[in-house]
């Protein structure tokens, strides 16, 4: 007589302990993309911010055309103040008045670097700052 040994079939699929592992190595990379991902959406928003100064200053330009000099706040692009007889605007819509963060563009009449200044504030939108929070204004 020969009696053979015979294993007993393990049942396919998965340990628990190696779908923990997937699970912990999925949120891994998840963590990594998300981040990578993030960072650029905002240096995408920062460079956004400064095609917006190009943009308030063609519109600072056509209104200053207009009427003999630039307006005294970026809120007479939208609105016609009193002293523009030859207002011909809006010469912006008020989503352009603030940047990709959400913060207002900064504007100084008469300006600091030439007849008008305006400043991109970056993502934290206060003066100075580094990275994405730097500041650029239209005399760059």
């Amino acid at each position: 007589m020969i009696f053979s040994k015979k294993r007993p079939a393990r049942a396919a699929g998965f340990t628990l302990l190696e779908m923990l592992a997937v699970i912990v190595l999925l949120g891994i990379v998840g963590v990594i993309v998300a981040r990578s991902v993030s960072g650029r959406v905002d240096t995408g928003k920062w460079d956004a911010g400064k095609i917006g100064v190009t943009k308030l200053d063609q519109d600072v330009q056509a209104y200053a055309l207009d009427n003999g000099s630039p307006p005294k706040s970026l809120d007479d692009l939208i609105t016609k103040p009193l002293n523009a007889p030859s207002w011909n605007g809006p010469y912006a819509k008020p989503a352009d008045l603030r940047n990709p963060f959400g913060n207002p563009y900064g504007y100084l009449y008469p300006g600091k670097h030439g007849q008008y200044d305006i400043i991109f504030y970056g993502r934290d939108g206060k003066p100075g700052g580094e990275g994405i929070d730097r500041d650029y204004g239209n005399w760059q």
